[in-house]
């Protein structure tokens, strides 16, 4: 199948307007301000099917339709925070095509009235802070931004705001206290930013590569869009695989290839000799797969779903039979707890008690009892804290233990990990 967000990659300097432009960059934007509708737009985003490619994998333009029929200001919020383990594809796009998600901005900008934009940004993503600052720049030169683009009556500013590298603000609501300058605390919702959101305002939060599809639907139509992928799994998703692979990276293809292909056929497969132990299929924060498993599902939302994951931030992290399930497990229990922002005492407790108990049981010090006691901790956790860090937190430890219950055991029996196995600590 033909790629849809990265088919011009190899274009050099694809971040410069004119080489964007020379593969009709702003030709969406520009169908959509001349011969549509901000309603007949939240339709077609609708009638495709585009689902969020941040997380929670929510239908985009329902999202824009819960927006208030008032005449408060509303503001658009692209979220490129991307701090989900495994995931690096929006990196790719702020780095090699900042006009595709400006383009987007402004499109739905446009549909759902919106005057300003935010880019949120990951602190660490200097060279992507550049280069997106660097089209924004260009993108006001050009008429694309700032007062009456293209002639149409349209205005449309959008600011670029970095973070300081903490996971909490890629949850919607974290963030926006972030932006309002505040500490990234999530908010008790309802109500919903689409009610109350950025500085009190109806916001709309979209994924950088969730509002990277929009110009593509506009072009093309919600026929086209829907003829990708399986039903309410529609378009191409940019998959991040990493680990024990041969060809890690970023790679574009239709929601529900089935995840053997992408591992053994795109990512190059395992390295010579080993065997596949297990896969994590959408991010640090996704339940764990075996192989068996890894081999039989497909890579849409529904599909993991269903297998008891979920496809997440689409980050696909490859575990052969070097890995030892409890290292990596500790090691996302680690980044948990230290990135739980301290709300909620559930989280905040609980995810430094599992940290520690792992810990031992990693370095030979566990005790008779810790598997089962880190399985109530996860149950004290798991539906009681106000955004989803807690769950998410849960997910990791819970699969790991259940599905390989018998390599904890032996680490508290043996004080070591398995035969085979290689520490990277």
């Amino acid at each position: 199948m033909e790629k849809v967000l990265t088919l011009h990659h190899d274009t050099p300097e694809l971040w410069k307007l004119d080489n964007y432009r020379s593969k009709g960059g702003y030709d969406g934007l520009e169908k959509a301000l001349k011969e549509m509708e901000p309603d007949q737009i939240i339709g077609m985003v609708r009638d495709a099917g585009l689902r969020g490619r941040g997380g929670a994998g929510f239908p985009s333009g329902v999202k824009w339709g819960f927006l208030p029929k008032d005449d408060r200001p509303r503001y658009l919020i692209c979220n490129a925070d991307e701090s989900e383990p495994g995931t690096f594809k929006d990196r790719v796009l702020l780095e090699q095509d900042p006009h595709h998600i400006i383009e987007g901005i402004v499109i739905t900008c446009f549909a759902v009235k919106a005057s300003l934009a935010f880019v949120y940004m990951r602190g660490e993503f200097f060279l992507g802070a550049q280069r997106m600052q660097a089209a924004i720049d260009e993108a006001y030169e050009a008429g694309y931004l700032g007062k009456n683009i293209l002639g149409t009556g349209l205005d449309v500013d959008i600011l670029v705001h970095r973070g300081a590298g903490a996971y909490i603000c890629g949850e919607e609501t974290g963030l926006i206290e972030s932006l309002e300058g505040k500490r990234a605390y999530p908010r008790i919702k309802p109500p919903f930013p689409a009610n109350i959101g950025a500085f009190g305002m109806p916001t709309v939060v979209n994924n950088a590569e969730t509002l990277a599809n929009v110009p593509h639907i506009i072009l093309k139509g919600q026929e086209w869009f829907n003829s990708i992928g399986p039903e309410r799994n529609r378009g191409t998703r940019m998959f991040c695989v990493s680990g024990k692979v041969q060809k890690p990276g970023v790679y574009e293809l239709p929601l529900g290839v089935p995840l053997r292909d992408i591992i053994f056929d795109y990512a190059g497969g395992l390295h010579e000799g080993r065997t596949l132990k297990a896969v994590i299929p959408g991010g640090g924060s996704a339940r764990i797969l075996t192989a068996d498993e890894a081999m039989q599902v497909d890579s849409d939302f529904d599909s993991l779903q269903r297998a008891g994951s979920m496809g997440g931030s689409g980050g696909i992290m490859v575990l052969d039979d070097t890995v030892c399930i409890v290292q990596s497990t500790y090691i996302i229990a680690e980044f948990f707890h230290d990135e739980s922002c301290g709300q909620c005492s559930p989280c905040r407790e609980g995810t430094g008690w599992v940290e520690k108990i792992l810990h031992r049981v990693e370095y030979g010090e566990g005790r008779p009892g810790d598997i089962d006691l880190m399985l109530r901790m996860g149950e004290n956790i798991f539906g009681r804290t106000i955004c989803p860090l807690g769950d998410a937190s849960v997910w990791p430890t819970e699969s790991a233990i259940n599905k390989f219950r018998d390599e904890f055991e032996y680490h508290i029996r043996e004080k070591s990990c398995l035969p085979g196995t290689e520490s990277i600590l």
